[in-house]
């Protein structure tokens, strides 16, 4: 995901405090799976995506061929032609490659089942009364939700309960009092056991990461008077949970969750990740190529059901137009250094009609930690930049407010938080036209973003030369903000 891309945000998030301190980066260095004996196949317990045509008769042959090597079939994606398989036999994907009718084989994932590593967060303190005004409780330390006006965008929409969003993410806490009016538990499934859906309500609720729940509420949380307010607060949430308990989205849970968007017809998804193992996949490669064709076939169907899909750019200050070098992956085993060009891609992010959303700090400009490149960002939405941009507000905390699991409230910076920005203004555009297609909405999105110049000095946060950046492009396409600062209020009222 790592989202800390969850570790650099593999889940995208990046210095995690809560209003009681939190964290959501996991420990570094997961340990190396074992090699297989000399002379021996056998290795780890490995999950594959295998790709065949999409039809019944060429899945079923595949399958076969894969209980034919020994493997075991997890499920079959019939739609799209990806089978996700398991076995320890070191040799089966060369081995499944040759057979007739199989595309690409790919090894999901270079560290052997299961994950065990845990991420821990600590509860924020319960938010006090409804103010007189009408206004949330914490509404007041929600800098955020002004910068793009969504408070004034209120005042004409709150978004339609016709319309549902896929939050892909760690689960959605479904119990909580700012979450709970809009979670929709029969569009909510689990992803993680495999790739395989599992619609059972614990199976979608988070277990060790607050993530989902953060990201949900700054999409939706309910105008209740209680804590905070979302972006679209009538609109519903899906928890589609494809973070695993160790904080890693391999391939198998993305395709699951795209698949299940496009089944049930999402307006919109939040994609607040990078797809693990890799944080580039590379065509040159096989394994990376069939995961690459795999999660496009997966996103390429929830597309052609009217699903636009919103991914966070990545906190790791990569210019994503100009890659060289990928020092994080594999990152489920023991990263090495190893040279990359464009035609590695980071994923879902790079994948064709996906809203690459950058993050901006208080004041607007980019924050230090998130990831940039001209045509790679399509727009801009509040991240947080606590060490650099301080907000006017209350608690003059840098970072974005936003529900907590327990119940509780807490703050979070990364690319993860400015995606369900971005996400929740495409769903209060959804609300007010829903006849209008992903790429309708992409270009209400941008048409009515905020245009942001490049900086006109040298981008050098801190002047230590640590988060130096190169923007690129004009004021209404740059590397650092796409086609501008997204804006709620605009989005819900130029038509009126």
């Amino acid at each position: 995901m790592r989202v800390p891309r969850i570790r650099r945000t593999r889940i995208a998030v990046v210095g995690l405090t809560l209003a009681t301190a939190g964290a959501l980066a996991l420990p570094a260095g997961a340990a190396v799976a074992a090699a297989p004996e000399a002379g021996s196949t056998t290795g780890p317990l490995l999950s594959y995506v295998v790709n065949t045509k999409a039809n019944h008769g060429q899945v079923q042959k595949t399958e076969r061929a894969i209980t034919a090597l020994g493997g075991t079939v997890v499920y079959s994606y019939e739609q799209i032609g990806v089978v996700i398989a398991r076995s320890t036999d070191a040799q089966f994907a060369a081995k499944l490659r040759l057979a007739k009718g199989v595309d690409s084989v790919g090894a999901s994932r270079t560290k052997g089942l299961p994950q065990s590593d845990v991420e821990t967060t600590i509860a924020a303190s319960a938010p006090a009364a409804a103010p007189t005004d009408g206004s949330e409780p914490l509404e007041a330390n929600q800098w955020d939700m002004r910068l793009i006006g969504a408070d004034k965008a209120h005042k004409l929409s709150l978004g339609s309960r016709d319309v549902t969003v896929g939050v892909l993410d760690s689960g959605i806490e479904a119990t909580h009092e700012d979450l709970a009016p809009n979670v929709d538990a029969s569009q909510s499934v689990s992803c993680i056991e495999g790739g395989k859906p599992n619609t059972a309500w614990q199976a979608w609720q988070p277990t060790t990461s607050d993530h989902g729940t953060h990201v949900a509420g700054t999409i939706a949380a309910a105008k209740n008077g209680k804590g905070i307010v979302g972006i679209a607060p009538n609109v519903k949430l899906a928890a589609v949970k494809v973070v695993d308990d160790a904080g890693f989205i391999y391939p198998e849970y993305a395709v699951c969750g795209f698949v299940w968007a496009g089944q049930h017809h999402f307006k919109v998804t939040n994609n607040s990740y990078y797809i693990d193992p890799w944080m580039f996949n590379c065509k040159n490669d096989p394994d990376q190529a069939a995961i690459t064709t795999a999660v496009r076939r997966a996103v390429e169907f929830s597309q052609r059901n009217g699903v636009l899909n919103v991914a966070a750019a990545g906190n790791e200050n990569i210019d994503l137009a100009h890659k060289t070098t990928d020092v994080s992956s594999p990152d489920d085993t023991t990263p090495a250094p190893r040279p990359v060009t464009n035609d590695c891609l980071s994923l879902p992010a790079e994948l064709p009609g996906v809203v690459v959303t950058t993050s901006v700090g208080s004041d607007g400009e980019k924050s230090y930690y998130s990831s940039y490149g001209k045509g790679v960002a399509i727009v801009a939405a509040p991240g947080g930049d606590a060490r650099y941009q301080t907000p006017a507000t209350p608690d003059k905390n840098g970072r974005i407010l936003s529900t907590v699991t327990g119940g509780g409230y807490g703050y979070k910076q990364g690319t993860s938080m400015a995606s369900p920005h971005t996400t929740g203004v495409v769903a209060l555009l959804a609300s007010t036209f829903p006849w209008a297609s992903p790429d309708e909405l992409t270009e209400m999105l941008t048409s009515h973003a905020e245009s942001h110049a490049c900086p006109t000095a040298p981008y050098n946060p801190g002047g230590t030369g640590a988060w130096t950046a190169t923007c690129e492009g004009g004021e209404n396409d740059n590397g650092f903000y796409g086609a501008g600062i997204i804006n709620a209020q605009k989005a819900v009222q130029w038509w009126r």
